[in-house]
């Protein structure tokens, strides 16, 4: 099947010329007011605004909803990770499908209102006979990230030497090459990370928010733009730090707070939606996350999120849970490769994988050498409990202590087989409940997962001993018990 071409083809039957476009009954209407009435539309069919961004259905879409139905520019404030460029790029899908444009034109000019030089001299000269082409709505969307280098000429526009050494004079506006945002015109433009903008370069968007034209230096001529801005921040920046001039916030509309999943099954449910697994490899296992596995992930990311020892500041994205969770499959698949089974499922075993996926996603504060790993691990062990004794009932597990009263050992590893764990049922029959009621499943693989979280459970409820090198482990009886899980 071929791919389908970006931007896609306007239909056959729409207006070639201004004279067809008149005719046909178009009318032009600013961009504000285009994104507006199809956010009513959306709203009153019940639709959301923003596609595919979880848990801001109650606190953030609302506001964006405001935001938009007002007629408002607006800016996003956020840690790292909280979807903000997604729900930026997603406002493309509050415009009309199609926009008609004077063809040939830089700046996507109205054929009703040109404003760029060509255009009003193209349409003064074909009059209805100039040519239009129709625009696609994912086209009508331009975005900077913010950096210190970023100049005037990169936003607005500046002289373009070729042209004037092509024999064009200084005094000619065609030798003018414009910047991002005129070349936004009747669309959006958003900026990232907007504190990163030197002062000076802010102060070029003052008109674009409130005049609504750019000036472009050495020239008197005004560009009277249609644009929507979005931009994004760190709250840290934005607030605090006296990075953005108080002219420039005071222009946008609305400023809109966003932040990480509120639970645990909001930030699951992000990543199933987002997750990349490594379940299609060719001649490979069938690959079975359990329920469970995905829940220590997405309670590992919660806890760092509450710890005092990670940097809040930097934020815990959610990137962290996805990253982690494909992390935790691919290991499951690489040692089924390995040891030629049908089925990869990921085990508490698996979790010290997860290190390389999540070193470079948090910020650990810690003076003392070693004191990372150490802060690492318990927030681990801290997400494998939570998730265990949400699982298992304690009556469960009394059984299972009592059989390790004697000289019962039970090894686990990331790369023991499946069926290795098979010896530990036979050798602890009541392990058989509590694995059930994690969700064992019935494949070996799926066994031997559910046994690796109950005996890691039990050790981190301080019933059982455990004796670990790197992913191995024997757990063994010898703890003091408390009497409860």
């Amino acid at each position: 099947m071929a791919p389908a071409s970006f931007p896609p083809e306007p239909p056959a039957d729409l207006p070639a010329t201004l004279g067809d476009l008149r005719a046909s009954g178009w009318e032009p209407v600013p961009v504000h007011e285009e994104l507006r009435r199809n956010a009513a539309a959306r709203i009153a069919k019940g639709e959301p605004l923003v596609a595919r961004v979880l848990g801001f259905e109650d606190t953030v879409l609302p506001q964006i909803e405001n935001a938009v139905l007002a007629g408002h520019d607006m800016i996003l404030l956020g840690e790292r990770g909280q979807a903000k460029t997604r729900i930026v790029r997603s406002l493309t899908q509050l415009l009309d499908e199609w926009l008609p444009v004077v063809a040939g034109s830089e700046l996507r000019d109205d054929p009703f209102h040109p404003v760029s030089r060509h255009a009003r001299d193209l349409v003064a000269e074909e009059g209805d006979d100039t040519p239009v082409a129709w625009v696609h709505r994912d086209t009508r969307f331009a975005e900077k990230l913010a950096t210190p280098d970023t100049s005037i000429a990169d936003l607005i526009g500046e002289v373009d030497p070729i042209k004037v050494a092509e024999g064009r004079y200084l005094a000619d506006e065609l030798t003018l090459h414009y910047g991002l945002v005129p070349r936004a015109n009747r669309g959006i433009f958003a900026v990232n990370e907007l504190p990163d903008l030197a002062e000076r370069i802010q102060v070029g968007l003052l008109n674009v928010l409130e005049e609504r034209d750019v000036q472009i230096r050495g020239f008197t001529v005004r560009l009277p733009l249609d644009v929507v801005l979005v931009a994004t921040a760190n709250p840290e920046d934005y607030t605090n730090r006296g990075r953005i001039i108080t002219p420039l916030k005071d222009r946008f509309g609305a400023q809109v707070r966003t932040h990480y999943p509120p639970d645990v099954d909001t930030e699951l449910a992000i990543v199933h939606q987002e997750a990349r697994l490594p379940d299609e490899v060719p001649d490979g296992p069938r690959l079975v996350v359990p329920a469970y596995m995905g829940e220590i992930v997405a309670e590992l990311s919660q806890l760092a999120r509450q710890s005092p020892h990670i940097n809040q500041r930097s934020g815990v994205s959610v990137r962290l849970s996805i990253a982690n969770y494909e992390t935790l499959a691919a290991n499951a698949v690489r040692r089924a490769l390995r040891l030629g089974e049908d089925t990869a499922v990921p085990r508490v075993s698996d979790l010290g994988a997860l290190v390389a996926s999540s070193q470079g996603k948090i910020e650990i504060e810690a003076l003392e050498e070693g004191r990372e790993e150490r802060i690492w691990q318990a927030l681990v062990a801290a997400a494998v409990l939570a998730v265990f004794r949400r699982r298992v009932a304690p009556e469960q597990l009394g059984p299972v202590v009592a059989a390790f009263d004697g000289d019962q050992v039970v090894n686990v590893g990331d790369d023991l087989p499946a069926d290795a764990y098979q010896q530990a049922m036979a050798d602890v029959p009541a392990l058989a409940a509590p694995v059930a009621s994690v969700g064992g499943g019935e494949s070996p693989a799926e066994i031997a997962a559910a046994v690796e979280l109950v005996l890691e459970g039990l050790h981190l409820a301080k019933r059982l001993n455990k004796d670990a090198a790197g992913a191995k482990a024997a757990y063994r009886g010898g703890r003091e018990r408390s009497g409860r899980s």
